[in-house]
């Protein structure tokens, strides 16, 4: 990936009034420029740090979607399922997602990410070669809660890795990076499973039952590799600091608003829970999630059900890769353009809207893959929402029970989306097409009236601002540090 030098951000201006300049419209025509230090700096945790998290990214949506390919490859036949049980394996992968939620945020304070990471990987890795072995439904229902559970880990881990290493400027780029490689993930496994459709069986093992056990293998041995060699903290040995770079680490923590600290305080747990920003994002991402996991579940059961065989339905999933990638890579690059965090997400959010009206209209042929297609900018709105953590919540605890309360959010979301989907609408699931058109309705007025109340809390606060720095150190939220700017 290239340098994530968010040095130059320039406001789009959306204001009514153009005399008046807010502390929002302040942040976002301030040019900010890296020394050439600080660009190797970045550079070093591009290159070491963010391929190993990509990969992480890789295998997580590759071994939960591997059960999309499987259900084209004989395995509710093998298996004896019905679709309304196929539904609920979507479904219960998420029930173990949320089970643990609670713990993975306690832990996520007391152990050392990047190995605690690294071993929930090779755990979920000997459970996705399990699942090549099950032989009827209630054996894949316990692993697939078992999966969601050592999976839930992930993007938890991740995000407050980067909420630590990266500005707060960088890190949509950072975020777009993860779900860019869910799209790539989409890309290579559909490559991969068009491959081992056409193998013969190996040792009994039949083609889904082979996509399993070798994804697995490749988990547990990347889990080796991240519990040792995990970049998680901005002055790990993995690095190799210099002494000027020591002290740009210095500099950048103090932007991040992000030191980690063993103790939990509690109290700002509490000052999340009270705050109507926290609930507008979780109704964000549980709805936004709602297609997603609906979608991704059944994506080889719908594109098949428009005419096409296995073996085309497999290789029609490569463009939705591409096109979510794309989707991801326009929502950083928009983001970034425009200095207007709210607006591309809402921009993102209607052509999503829009695909999914496709989804509900259309007839039930070829042309029906426009809006599939065009129903995957939810993920580059995704990406924006949990860049929305990272540019407005400071607080240690308080950023961790964000990202909790988002992954809550997340969880939910993929668990309801699956079970829109009912077995005697097929093969188009109208009513699941509406639902998911509105759920896009809804992010978008979210996203305004958030916007509109962080706005108000700038104005706020601008008056208190003084010019000497906050010292980081201090623990406090963004609520109390009264030099705390929202980014839009």
């Amino acid at each position: 990936m290239s340098d994530v030098d968010a040095s130059k951000i320039t406001m789009f201006d959306f204001s009514i009034s153009p005399q008046k300049k807010d502390a929002e419209e302040e942040v976002h025509s301030t040019e900010f420029v890296k020394s050439d230090a600080e660009k190797r700096y970045v550079r070093k945790l591009n290159t070491r740090m963010l391929p190993l998290a990509g990969l992480v990214i890789f295998l997580q949506f590759v071994d939960k979607a591997a059960l999309s390919v499987a259900a084209i490859l004989g395995i509710i036949q093998d298996t004896g399922m019905s679709y309304s049980q196929y539904s609920w394996l979507g479904s219960l992968f998420y029930l173990g997602f949320l089970a643990y939620q609670l713990p993975n945020n306690y832990l996520l304070q007391k152990l050392p990410v990047g190995k605690y990471l690294g071993g929930m990987l090779i755990c979920w890795g000997a459970i996705t070669i399990g699942t090549g072995f099950c032989n009827n439904f209630a054996q894949l229902a316990v692993l697939r809660v078992l999966l969601g559970l050592f999976e839930s880990v992930t993007y938890p881990s991740l995000i407050l890795i980067l909420n630590t290493m990266y500005r707060r400027s960088e890190q949509s780029a950072c975020f777009g990076f993860l779900w860019f490689c869910n799209g790539f993930a989409s890309i290579i496994g559909s490559a991969a499973g068009y491959g081992i459709a056409q193998m013969q069986p190996v040792g009994g093992l039949v083609a889904w039952r082979m996509s399993y056990v070798i994804w697995g293998i490749i988990t547990v041995v990347t889990g080796v590799v991240v519990y040792f060699f995990m970049i998680d903290s901005p002055e790990s040995r993995w690095l190799g600091l210099t002494e000027e770079e020591r002290e740009i680490v210095k500099e950048r923590t103090r932007d991040n608003a992000v030191v980690r600290k063993l103790e939990v305080s509690h109290h700002q747990y509490f000052e999340a829970l009270k705050e109507p920003r926290l609930w507008l994002i979780f109704v964000m991402a549980m709805v936004n999630n709602f297609q997603n996991g609906g979608l991704i579940h059944f994506s080889n059961v719908l594109v098949k059900s428009l005419g096409f065989d296995t073996l085309e339905t497999i290789l029609l999933q490569i463009p939705s890769g591409a096109v979510s990638s794309m989707f991801v890579f326009g929502a950083v690059i928009l983001h970034r353009k425009t200095g207007q965090l709210a607006y591309s997400a809402i921009t993102l959010t209607f052509i999503s809207m829009i695909g999914c009206l496709l989804l509900a209209v259309l007839p039930q042929t070829g042309v029906k893959l426009l809006g599939y297609y065009l129903s995957w900018p939810c993920t580059g709105a995704y990406t924006l929402i949990v860049s929305l953590i990272a540019s407005t919540v400071s607080g240690y605890s308080k950023k961790i029970f964000y990202n909790g309360v988002l992954m809550i959010a997340y969880t939910l979301g993929n668990f309801i989306g699956p079970l829109m989907i009912v077995d005697h609408e097929a093969p188009a699931y109208k009513s699941a097409m509406w639902g998911y058109f509105a759920s896009n309705a809804l992010v978008i007025i979210c996203f305004f009236a958030l916007r509109l109340w962080l706005s108000r809390l700038n104005k706020q606060k601008a008056p208190g601002r003084t010019s000497t720095p906050t010292d980081v150190n201090l623990n406090l939220t963004d609520r109390e540090d009264p030099n705390f700017v929202y980014h839009l």
